[in-house]
């Protein structure tokens, strides 16, 4: 039998009290630990804990996934395994109790506690439901084990506690992580409309845009400074995420109404003057018997021969560079058919990212064209952190036409949670195109494919 000898905590003094009839010797137990509501509840889960049996290891990672959300700290971590590598694999069988009787001496040569901190931690093990005080008559923490290691007597840290509430700390755990999944997914939601609202923001100052962008500005701000510093919970999360959808409703509306009214003025200018300029044009200039001269825009008028043809193409040599992009980006489509033998146009990549194509047609419009969907892309690229310049670099070494389209599979995955790193998922994209090893085809098609499962 092993017996460790620690200042006793059931000892007994002689007091002597004064009545009316003179002094009276009274012996009483002293130095017994006061009962309370947690000492009493960590009794039973001892008494629980001893009708099951369940692993060491098991127990143990349970309550560490969870300690600090059960108010336990590292030190009180450190004393559990302390007191865990105190006991043997049979004692946490059905039937059994895992009791630990190192002295205070060991436990604060393992620990580096002092004595008042060794009794501090495992007051709050205890508190905590984590561990158990079995107490001898004497107060002393003493044991002995069989010739088969089975304890036979014990008394001082039962940690059966651990046993019964293994099925509590690993459903706790996962409700953590369902909460933590959550409150990232929330986070993200939140950072995109946090970014949409900021990039028509800036667009419409910049650009001088008529309406309450400056509240619009100052109510953007103080939904900034709400944002929580530190870990939060989903409810508050969920709030402030419906505060910047209602705003962002407000600032697209407000945005989308600008825009109209400025395409409306614009259109009506390019009328007036082309309705002006053909007027003109169409009034006699010589004799009268002389045809009308009609002068007109398009490439191939009706009355135009050949040789005025080649004329006109000989005034305009080099094409705008919104043609110049539109060809690019369908050199590139007609290339990945010969490559694959189907084409990857506007359609598909529309299909196979529904969530930009969502965002493109609040921003856009329709989309008729790849001209269309270059400029829409870069106008959403800065609402998912990709910058000016990471923008350009994709565009030079990938070339316009695949840099948007690389740039559409990024918002799309950023968008849905698969990808947390915009910039740089791009910038590995446009490292496997210098390798030779990015075929964008291949990720559209697989998003179709996954989308028809």
């Amino acid at each position: 039998m092993k017996k460790f000898n620690d200042a006793p905590q059931g000892a007994t003094e002689t007091r002597q009290f004064q009545n009316g009839r003179g002094l009276q010797n009274t012996s009483q137990p002293t130095g017994w630990r006061k009962a309370t509501t947690g000492l009493v509840a960590a009794e039973q889960l001892a008494q629980a804990g001893e009708r099951v049996s369940v692993p060491k290891s098991k127990a143990f990672v349970a309550v560490k996934r969870v300690g600090a959300h059960i108010g336990l700290k590292a030190s009180d971590i450190m004393l559990l395994d302390t007191l865990g590598a105190f006991t043997q694999a049979q004692d946490w069988e059905e039937g059994r109790r895992p009791i630990v009787w190192a002295s205070n001496a060991y436990l604060m040569e393992q620990t580096g506690f002092s004595l008042s901190a060794l009794k501090r931690h495992a007051r709050r093990l205890a508190e905590a439901g984590i561990v158990a005080f079995k107490d001898s008559p004497n107060g002393k923490r003493w044991g002995r084990r069989d010739a088969d290691g089975v304890i036979i007597e014990a008394y001082g840290f039962d940690l059966s506690p651990l046993s019964a509430r293994v099925e509590e700390f690993e459903q706790l755990h996962s409700e953590l992580q369902a909460e933590r999944e959550l409150c990232q997914r929330l986070k993200r939601q939140i950072t995109v409309s946090r970014r949409m609202i900021r990039a028509q923001i800036e667009t419409a100052l910049t650009g001088g845009f008529s309406g309450p962008w400056t509240h619009l500005a100052d109510m953007f701000e103080g939904l900034l400074d709400k944002l929580p510093r530190r870990h939060t919970a989903s409810e508050v999360l969920e709030r402030l995420l419906g505060w910047f959808k209602d705003l962002q409703s407000r600032v697209e509306s407000t945005f989308l109404k600008e825009t109209e009214v400025v395409e409306v003025v614009d259109n009506l200018a390019i009328e007036t003057v082309e309705l002006t300029e053909k007027t003109h044009n169409m009034n006699p200039t010589g004799v009268i018997n002389e045809p009308h001269i009609l002068i007109t825009k398009q490439l191939n008028p009706v009355t135009s021969k050949s040789s005025e043809n080649e004329n006109a193409a000989g005034v305009v040599p080099n094409p705008p560079p919104e043609e110049q992009i539109d060809r690019e980006l369908e050199e590139w489509v007609a290339e990945t058919r010969k490559k694959r033998g189907a084409a990857v146009d506007l359609q598909t990549v529309m299909q196979a990212c529904p969530e930009f194509a969502s965002w493109a047609h609040n921003m856009g419009g329709y989309l008729k064209d790849w001209g269309d969907l270059y400029r829409v892309a870069g106008q959403l690229r800065p609402m998912i952190g990709i910058s000016e310049h990471a923008w350009h670099v994709a565009q030079d070494r990938l070339g316009k036409q695949v840099a948007t389209a690389a740039l559409v599979l990024v918002f799309e995955k950023h968008t849905s949670g698969e990808v947390a790193s915009p910039g740089g998922y791009l910038r590995g994209m446009v490292e496997k195109a210098g390798a030779g090893e990015l075929h964008l085809e291949r990720s559209f098609y697989g998003r179709l494919s996954g989308q028809a499962a």
